[in-house]
């Protein structure tokens, strides 16, 4: 009886584990085309035009709060699927490139839902 509430705890905990890793990993892919796309991205020149400061990290496991992205190689391992457009009237979102793993983040809070995980 304790060894099958041993092994309960433990697929709990490996669950809550591999959930908390997947609520917070911003793991994008840059598509070709429009029509791939979650979102639509577009990189202004100032940060106070922006959306979302990004940050890339180098790890998937630095990606743990929104801002930080992670560049994967494969469209099936991305959270998010982003096409890049000319004009920022095109875009769900304006992304500014941070220097600094610190300044990533919000900087128009209204647009958060955009990065809400949908259901895999």
């Amino acid at each position: 009886m304790k060894m099958k509430n041993y092994l309960r705890l433990i697929l709990i905990s490996l669950f809550i584990f591999s959930g908390s890793t997947l609520l917070f990993a911003q793991k994008m892919y840059k598509v070709q085309y429009e029509s791939q796309a979650d979102l639509k991205v577009y990189v202004v020149s100032y940060e106070s035009q922006c959306d979302l400061k990004v940050f890339m990290v180098n790890y998937e496991s630095q990606a743990n709060k929104d801002g930080l992205w992670y560049n994967v190689s494969y469209e099936s391992q991305a959270d998010f699927k982003l096409y890049f457009v000319d004009y920022e009237s095109q875009a769900d979102l304006k992304i500014y490139f941070v220097d600094y793993e610190s300044q990533a983040g919000w900087y128009n809070k209204s647009k958060e839902y955009l990065l809400k995980f949908k259901n895999q």
